[in-house]
């Protein structure tokens, strides 16, 4: 029979559904096109409504001129119009939410994360220099430039991104499915893995709570 990942897909998010009773997930890492597909595919799965806080923070602030103008006038406005959003977002649940890199800059920020699971999603560097060469949001740069800056944001962000409940990391699942060229791997294939991650963390829950239980 010829795999079909949307129909496990469909499968294991019917599967595991009852386990999660509606916790919210909260997405953590460096911003992608892969990141975004992710999000709305496993809410999607899960009939969870979809949020990205980045979205949310521009919309508050008025549009993206209008929040770039606010983080370079106002700095700590922004970060703590960032913590609003997370608040707002963590007392609601049956969410898949992606966040931006402000979520684990700060504990508080942090604290707020813990009301759902939190995944970390490990792209390669490469992708996402291809993704940001393609935009052309940083101009002319060269493959190298975009790479070093990422690379640098990477370094700022690691430590953030591991307090993460879980990891999910691309070229693993490339790895693991026998494909030669990470590119390959599809937004399925990232959340059929999401998913099993969080099957195992629900199920190391549910055997600490019972551990806790007096007898």
């Amino acid at each position: 029979m010829e795999h079909d990942p949307s129909l496990e897909l469909k499968n294991k998010a019917m599967e595991i559904s009852p386990e999660l009773k509606g916790t919210s997930i909260f997405l953590v890492g460096m911003n992608s096109t892969m990141k975004t597909n992710l999000g709305k595919l496993l809410a999607d799965s899960l009939r969870y409504y979809y949020f990205d806080s980045d979205s949310l923070v521009i919309q508050a602030a008025g549009g993206e001129s209008a929040a770039k103008n606010f983080k370079v006038i106002d700095e700590k406005g922004f970060r703590e119009s960032e913590t609003e959003v997370l608040k707002q977002l963590s007392s609601m649940g049956r969410l898949v939410v992606c966040t931006g890199d402000g979520a684990v800059q700060s504990s508080t920020n942090l604290s707020f994360l813990r009301y759902g699971i939190s995944i970390w999603i490990d792209i390669p560097l490469d992708i996402l220099a291809a993704e940001v060469i393609e935009s052309g949001d940083q101009g002319p740069s060269t493959s190298d430039e975009v790479i070093d800056k990422l690379n640098k944001l990477y370094d700022e962000m690691r430590d953030g991104y591991a307090t993460a409940d879980g990891k999910i990391s691309l070229q693993n699942i490339a790895y693991q499915l026998g494909y030669e060229d990470t590119f390959a791997v599809t937004t399925e294939d990232m959340a059929l893995e999401v998913l099993r991650e969080l099957e195992k963390l629900t199920r190391v829950k549910k055997m600490m709570e019972a551990a806790a239980r007096p007898f």
